[in-house]
């Protein structure tokens, strides 16, 4: 799997920047874009948007994609002058989301915060506290916090395996964006001992989305004891979910499709098969060959060392992000119907 930050890293990262938080809701009227291409609030609040802040700001104010990137790379003031008319035509509550100066969200009034310091308070007693659990891989970006363990007293192999000692262990992936990209979210996440992937598994996964009461104050700077009083009853419920991803009724579940998988061969051109894939799943070119040759070199041409050539995939991908979606996709290879694989595997 994809490795990022030690846990002591990661730990002090969202730890410093929690320090640099800092939340605004006011009307949008208010709310002003200088030639800059800067966000101004009252003049007192001066933020620089992020690329994910400037993507809220063109979708809720209506301005095609295309044409906000082309403003703002050539022509900044016609920018500024179209995101202040609709600014100011909404009469909208919005929340800013800060760190430090620079504005890294535009979200709903209505957002619920759920922050990644409150996330580890309440996951990181619970997975160390466990004795079995490791931390296998963790890290914080621009749009999410990933903790990926798992339970080394959890282990199921999968029978008739090519793959020498093809050992899984049962895990969990937890994932939070504080900025509007995802919800708070747990899966179940599998580790393949023999070739060290990782594969998230979508399905059963607990979600709680950032959906909450629209706040009454007329302004509001919103402090770091009113966002913790609003995660706790959401937190509360992460220790049942962690349990009952890191199961070994559910593992073995998991495995049976697995050794299912090894029995459904790919018939047909195999260049072609990972082309379709590629097409199915939305993948880049340089992940279709990545998949490819992993496909090849593993010496396996099932259903099975698809996923797995996915998966492995994954830790080729330089963004973090980009690499869990991976290890997610690997999991949709065993979520195709039999159409869909069927026009795979048969390609010619």
């Amino acid at each position: 799997m994809k490795q990022g930050r030690s846990l002591v890293d990661l730990a002090k990262t969202v730890e410093q920047l929690a320090t640099q938080k800092v939340d605004l809701v006011a009307n949008t009227k208010r709310m002003f874009m200088d030639d800059e291409s800067r966000l101004l609030v009252d003049a007192e609040h001066i933020f620089t948007p992020t690329s994910t802040c400037h993507n809220q700001l063109a979708e809720r104010l209506n301005i095609p994609a295309k044409y906000y990137r082309a403003m703002q790379e050539y022509a900044p003031a016609l920018l500024a002058q179209n995101v202040n008319h609709w600014l100011h035509e909404k009469n909208d509550r919005r929340m800013i989301r800060g760190l430090g100066g620079t504005a890294r969200a535009f979200l709903s009034d209505r957002y619920h915060r759920i922050d990644n310091e409150h996330v580890l308070e309440t996951v990181l007693p619970i997975l160390l506290d466990a004795g079995d659990i490791q931390v296998r891989s963790c890290e914080v970006t621009e749009s999410r916090l990933y903790v990926k363990a798992t339970s080394r007293n959890i282990v199921v192999p999968v029978r008739e395996s090519k793959r020498v000692g093809d050992l899984v262990e049962a895990g969990v992936l937890i994932t939070n964006s504080e900025i509007g990209l995802g919800s708070l979210s747990i899966k179940p996440f599998l580790h393949f001992l023999a070739c060290t992937n990782g594969m998230v598994r979508d399905k059963l996964a607990f979600t709680k989305y950032h959906v909450g009461r629209k706040s009454d104050a007329l302004d509001l700077v919103l402090s770091d004891a009113t966002k913790s009083l609003e995660d706790q009853a959401t937190l509360a419920k992460v220790r049942d979910v962690i349990k009952a991803c890191m199961s070994m009724d559910l593992l073995s579940k998991e495995v049976e499709l697995y050794e299912a998988a090894q029995r459904q061969l790919i018939t047909g051109d195999v260049p072609k098969a990972v082309e379709l894939l590629g097409e199915t799943m939305q993948l880049s070119q340089p992940e279709r060959s990545s998949i490819l040759r992993h496909l090849i070199t593993g010496g396996d041409l099932s259903r099975y060392a698809m996923m797995n050539a996915v998966t492995r995939a994954a830790q080729d991908i330089e963004s973090y992000d980009r690499a869990t979606e991976l290890e997610a996709l690997g999991g949709r290879v065993l979520d195709l119907n039999q159409k869909e694989w069927t026009r795979i595997a048969e390609a010619a």
